[in-house]
């Protein structure tokens, strides 16, 4: 098998970064990048998740909702400024 050379630009933070890491395991730039490739192709894509965006966990889902259920609320006491709310709060 030959050998082919490419080229990649990347910040210097990052790549120092990632050289540290590759260290401590035991791997060269080179040896890291090759594994991704090659395991991209014998995955037939990028081998880890690519996301948009993260979802909420069931947690933040009922937070969200109880925000709105007290936003539509008429009988919880709403506040339009901050001196009005620490007054409430007595501080």
């Amino acid at each position: 098998m030959t050998n082919a050379n490419i080229s990649i630009r990347i910040d210097a933070e990052t790549k120092e970064r990632a050289n540290e890491l590759f260290n401590k395991l035991g791997l060269t730039m080179t040896t890291a990048v090759n594994i991704f490739l090659k395991t991209a192709i014998r995955e037939n894509g990028i081998p880890f998740e690519l996301k948009l965006e993260k979802e909420p966990n069931e947690t933040t889902l009922e937070a969200m909702r109880e925000a709105d259920r007290i936003a539509r609320d008429e009988n919880v006491k709403g506040y339009d400024n901050i001196e009005e709310l620490r007054e409430a709060l007595g501080v």
